[in-house]
């Protein structure tokens, strides 16, 4: 079943600003990353999904309901963290949790103490005093706190939050996939990706350039390997066998890109004496660029 559903829709602001055509889903119980550079259209598209834009043409729906019409309805079970938190710089981070509790009709907040527990937060200081990270916590917070919830729309929701934290969020995301939430999250945490969702839509200048299951992703990815040969000989032998090798005349060692052809290129480079060997995956941002990056079109 899709739990979000996006037909075709178009928003346009001129100067090729917008979005253009974008469709994809995102079904029941599925985390669905949404990855491109700032300015791609990416918030243009959750603020479409949250019903407080209309698309120009197009329509968008959570569980069947149409957002614009029926935004109010939606988000009854709604988690939302947008990319920009308005919050009331008067209030301290607890009034604000209680104000958003009350909001939302929640009976208490066991789940946000919870949530503050495990994210070390003490929303007691004021909200204008506090550091980015810590707003960005009490946005967590009041995006996960209402037990009702069972639908997240998270606009780059680790921005601001330390190595810690960001882990501590993808804990966070890997226990709520396992109760069976649906989440959509745009980020450009790429590893945050990789390690939470089940597929990747991608947009660039508006346009939705592909959705992806992640593992098909992963298996995509080249490995940047690093052989070190006991003698200069060996070397310069071994990179003449391998396409596109990196190799520095009278140098030992040889890097290449390897794709699926790990296994060749390893009994290739065990024919010679190794003393060597570095290994470094091609991150995901290295992957999207190579494919969906400035010159990608040609």
């Amino acid at each position: 079943m899709d739990v979000i559903e996006i037909n075709h829709i178009t928003k346009d602001y001129g100067q090729k600003r917008g979005v253009f055509d974008v469709c994809f889903s995102v079904k029941e119980g599925e985390v669905l990353g949404f990855l491109g550079p700032n300015g791609a259209g990416k918030t243009t598209t959750i603020r479409q999904l949250m019903g407080f834009i209309k698309p120009d043409s197009g329509s968008l729906s959570i569980l069947g309901r149409d957002c614009f019409r029926e935004a109010g309805r939606i988000q009854e079970s709604l988690g939302y963290l947008p990319g920009e938190i308005a919050f009331i710089d008067s209030m301290s981070g607890m009034e604000f949790i209680r104000f958003v509790g009350k909001m939302k009709k929640m009976k208490n907040l066991g789940r946000a103490e919870e949530l503050m527990d495990m994210f070390e937060l003490n929303p007691s200081g004021k909200l204008k005093k506090m550091s980015k990270g810590m707003k960005q916590k009490i946005g967590i917070v009041c995006a996960f706190m209402n037990p009702a919830a069972d639908t997240f729309i998270l606009d780059e929701p680790t921005g601001g939050l330390d190595p810690l934290m960001q882990n501590r969020f993808v804990e966070l995301i890997l226990s709520e996939k396992k109760r069976g939430k649906t989440i959509l999250m745009s980020s450009h945490m790429f590893e945050e990706i990789e390690r939470t969702c089940d597929r990747a839509a991608i947009i660039r200048k508006g346009k939705l350039v592909a959705v992806e299951e992640m593992e098909k992703l992963k298996e995509g990815r080249k490995k940047i390997i690093e052989v070190t040969f006991r003698e200069a000989a060996m070397a310069e032998a071994f990179a003449a066998e391998v396409p596109k090798a990196s190799y520095q005349i009278g140098g030992k060692r040889v890097t290449a890109e390897v794709g699926k052809n790990l296994d060749s290129f390893i009994k290739k480079a065990g024919a010679y004496t190794v003393v060597d060997l570095e290994l470094r995956t091609q991150s995901l941002e290295e992957f999207f660029m190579h494919f969906y990056g400035e010159g990608a079109e040609q």
